[in-house]
């Protein structure tokens, strides 16, 4: 007897934003990136199109990153020079874009001027030539000024420039109308919030196409379960027509699971995790997993291992259209 699915129908789809801009678009990359655009949850292929797999941005620290021992190892002495990092993310491990950290702007830290942050930006723009995301230090008002130079120093390359929040968009939203790039909406998993300052970003003229939601998540056992449900919200809101919410989302994978005991505590200190070479890049990669099917549209992700058992992931998942 022939089993009958049911298949949903839904009014509307996700928007696509395209990050990167080529020669023809004013750019210099070599290739412009869509992501977005799905008419169906995640790999419901039977059910609406789905034409743009999730991307992967590998992660690049304008300084010597503080990350785990056991990370840094398999990351190999390229994170002294962020261009050769860069290079060697596309070249050898497979990076679709790269996600600049501009961690090195930190008054507490190096305190690198705005003049070196975009020197580091285009030196990263001239080893590579895929799109770019560049993002601040985390402190506002150093990030104002860092920000609107690169904006500046890179117009016409459509870099994907972060992170706007809600107390805090509007000089950002402004870099980014002059420079012709499009810019990283982040709310604290929190529907409302995502959906307000995706009204106020848009009430100063930045159109739909060139905004990417950042719902904020957590790494693999520290609360991933809520936030698939936000996400999960999101995307059922953009498929029922809320324009407000149907942008593509931006997951910072690397970021949370790399933070996880589990992800980096030694063999010694826990001898019955198993070993942490495999450990490691095995959080990050099911941290992934589970937020692709949340409906992530870019994965920022750092551990070369973890980068390519994901993208083995999205091959076969697309692949059963």
């Amino acid at each position: 007897m022939a089993v009958q699915l049911l298949k949903e129908r839904y009014a509307s789809q996700v928007g696509s934003v395209v990050l990167g801009a080529t020669k023809e678009q004013g750019g210099t990359r070599s290739v412009s990136i869509t992501v977005g655009g799905e008419a169906t949850l995640p790999f419901q292929h039977y059910e609406g199109s789905m034409p743009n797999r999730p991307i992967i941005a590998m992660e690049v620290v304008d300084i010597e990153p503080s990350w785990p021992e056991a990370l840094m190892k398999d990351l190999g002495d390229v994170v002294k020079d962020p261009a050769l990092w860069a290079k060697k993310c596309v070249e050898e491990w497979g990076a679709d874009v790269i996600y600049v950290a501009l961690d090195g702007a930190d008054p507490d830290g190096a305190n690198k001027s705005p003049e070196e942050c975009a020197k580091t930006v285009k030196d990263i723009l001239a080893a590579v030539s895929v799109p770019l995301i560049v993002v601040g230090c985390g402190d506002l008002e150093k990030d104002h000024d860092v920000m609107a130079k690169v904006a500046e120093e890179a117009a016409g390359e459509n870099l994907l420039l972060g992170v706007a929040e809600q107390e805090d968009y509007k000089s950002l939203v402004a870099a980014c109308l002059g420079g012709g790039h499009s810019i990283i909406a982040r709310s604290p998993l929190d529907i409302n919030i995502c959906k307000q300052l995706n009204i106020l970003i848009t009430e100063m003229n930045m159109p739909t196409d060139r905004i990417v939601i950042d719902p904020m998540i957590a790494g693999l056992g520290y609360g991933i379960e809520y936030v698939y449900s936000i996400m999960e919200r999101g995307r059922m809101g953009a498929l029922q027509s809320d324009k407000m919410l149907a942008m593509p989302m931006i997951v910072t994978v690397g970021f949370e699971a790399w933070r996880a005991k589990e992800a980096w505590a030694s063999e010694e200190d826990f001898p019955q995790w198993g070993i942490q070479a495999e450990r490691g890049p095995a959080w990050e990669a099911m941290t992934s997993a589970a937020l692709i099917q949340g409906g992530a549209d870019i994965l920022c992700m750092r551990h070369p291992q973890a980068v390519q058992a994901t993208k083995k992931h999205i091959e076969q998942l697309m692949e059963t259209k």
